[in-house]
């Protein structure tokens, strides 16, 4: 008998672009599993060039996903409290830049309102911005005197709870006069 000559296998060379497909899709779907969805979409759009049909379908769908979850709802509110409601939820949040572009649209829509005047002032305290929000809250309670005795326990304005100012627009001298304006005459009692 003779002897078995035994010859090497070739290896399959695997195409590079269809490796490199393979890696995007993987990187897209660990992505997609950490709720990264702008990075899912972009990892799985690079397999849509690749040369696997299924793997590309299966990015396909996947994409979508990303899609949906990349959407952001109109909000819609029915009535300006309710969404001044969510502008302060947002506050309350800590998103401090989504609640004062919403404060913002609720102030043009409403620019004498005592209750979007006094959230602005909560958001200038609580970024730190002492002097707006000193000055936005006076205009709230010279619209609604009653907001000083709210202000008056509201933990957003412990930033300016040992500022004199805020005292002295919270706590007014009962004995000053406001002094009278054009509209109002001055009393001869």
């Amino acid at each position: 008998m003779a002897p078995k000559v035994v010859t090497p296998k070739k290896q399959a060379v695997e195409d590079p672009r269809h490796t490199q497909a393979l890696q995007s899709y993987e990187m897209g779907l660990r992505a997609l599993q950490e709720h990264k969805y702008e990075k899912a979409k972009s990892s799985l759009q690079k397999v849509l060039a690749g040369p696997n049909k299924s793997l590309a379908d299966r990015a396909q769908v996947h994409i979508l996903t990303c899609d949906k979850f990349l959407e952001k709802p109109a909000l819609h509110f029915k009535t300006p409290e309710e969404h001044f409601d969510f502008a302060m939820s947002l506050m309350n949040g800590g998103d401090f830049v989504a609640a004062g572009e919403h404060l913002d649209k609720l102030l043009k829509q409403q620019p004498q309102s005592d209750y979007v005047l006094y959230g602005i002032a909560a958001l200038y305290c609580l970024t730190g911005h002492v002097e707006e929000s000193l000055k936005t809250l006076q205009e709230a309670i010279h619209i609604s005197p009653a907001l000083r005795f709210q202000a008056r326990n509201d933990g957003d304005f412990q930033n300016l709870a040992e500022d004199p100012r805020f005292t002295e627009l919270l706590y007014p001298d009962p004995g000053a006069e406001e002094p009278a304006t054009e509209d109002e005459p001055t009393s001869a009692y």
